[in-house]
């Protein structure tokens, strides 16, 4: 295929979080593979009163080099809408790429997708559709957003069912969710641990990223609250921001360790993880747990596959699409009893080794060249 010249529409540096970061990784191998790529983020992402967390913002680093990034988009103000489709009729890129998980930016993003579809074509890579935490709006917002774009590419198919709620198109691929490489090189578990002021000694089961309601962080403490848990002396590491209600679900947490006494058996990193601390978290964790109530898909699995860690993830979403079961994990019911079951045989029955040499090999479904290629794809059928 010829060199395209393509914009990526969604966050980037300064902006934090998994989809900035999903965002660079993949201007970065498009530019690898030939094409002109570009992002173009927002100036104004969200308004402080709609967004839970400390801070929108990197605190520390610098911009990824090689990529441009133009900070245009301000996702309150209709005016700068138009301004940003001058821009992007004037550059004349052969594809735009919108980022697309939450229904407010359904009015920003599909203005500005209205207004340039004629000239260029439009495609979306929908995290979520239906979203987690549902608002009043959702529905026409996300119907707006979508009946202006040419095609869609999801990393879970769950989400591409849902796109069918909206559309009746064909134009939709499927392609899951590529390994994030951006994070540095491994460590071993000893180092990460001596780096985090962690026990060489302890058996880890690390709950990693934002915490919201819809990740379940709630179960799996109750899940360390069984006698049969206590019995191993099994220990959960979560790292992590509090992200929403955050004096509220914050307390949540804490009264449910109060109220088990688990105390010791917690280790609780109540913060932001800054990218140069990620590869620490993973490296010195012996499982990753995701016991989420609902999902899509997940970068927390992602990095989990680039530092080879097996993990334990419930049956929603996307999840179960890409851990298979007693594999490179376990597959689990939102159940407290039987998730403590599968961390006991876990770890009495020593299934780290297996299961890691297992994810090794599974990993290599999840590089960045299948991606790009099925997006190239869908380009493609909708030219």
């Amino acid at each position: 295929m010829t060199s395209k010249k393509i914009f990526i529409i969604g966050p980037a540096f300064p902006l934090r979080g998994g989809p900035a970061e999903f965002n660079q990784n993949l201007c970065t191998e498009l530019i690898k593979a030939g094409h002109d790529a570009q992002i173009i983020s927002y100036s104004l992402q969200y308004p402080n009163f709609l967004f839970p967390g400390s801070s929108q913002f990197e605190t520390s680093g610098q911009a990824p080099e090689g990529l441009k990034i133009h900070t245009l988009i301000n996702t309150v103000n209709p005016f700068n809408w138009f301004k940003v489709a001058r821009f992007i009729k004037k550059e004349k890129p052969d594809f735009i790429l919108f980022r697309f998980w939450l229904p407010f930016f359904g009015p920003s993003l599909g203005t500005i997708a209205k207004l340039v579809k004629s000239t260029t074509k439009v495609l979306a890579l929908t995290d979520n559709v239906i979203p987690h935490e549902k608002r009043f709006g959702d529905k026409p917002f996300t119907n707006y957003f979508i009946k202006n774009c040419h095609g869609f590419i999801a990393m879970s198919k769950t989400v591409l069912n849902d796109i069918s709620k909206f559309s009746s198109t064909t134009n939709k691929a499927y392609s899951p969710h590529p390994m994030y490489e951006t994070y540095g090189a491994p460590v071993t578990k000893e180092e990460a641990r001596e780096k985090l002021g962690l026990n060489n000694e302890d058996k880890l089961v690390l709950f990693f990223g934002l915490i919201r309601h819809y990740k379940g962080l709630d179960i799996l403490l109750e899940v360390f609250a069984t006698n049969e848990l206590k019995k191993q002396n099994i220990k959960l590491l979560i790292a992590g921001e509090v992200y929403e209600d955050a004096n509220q679900n914050k307390q949540t947490y804490f009264d449910i360790i109060e109220k088990h006494g688990l105390q010791n058996a917690v280790i609780f990193h109540d913060k932001f993880i800054p990218n140069d601390l990620v590869r620490y978290y993973f490296c010195a964790s012996n499982l990753v747990a995701q016991t989420y109530r609902n999902a899509t898909n997940s970068g927390v699995t992602m990095v989990g596959y680039n530092y080879e860690k097996p993990m334990l993830v419930t049956n929603v979403g996307g999840l179960a699409e890409i851990v298979p079961n007693n594999r490179c994990g376990y597959v689990v019911n939102l159940n407290v009893n039987e998730i403590s079951e599968k961390l006991v045989q876990y770890f009495s029955q020593n299934k780290e080794q297996e299961f890691t040499q297992n994810v090794k090999l599974e990993k290599k479904k999840y590089e960045w060249g299948e991606f790009i290629r099925v997006l190239m794809g869908l380009y493609e059928k909708v030219g």
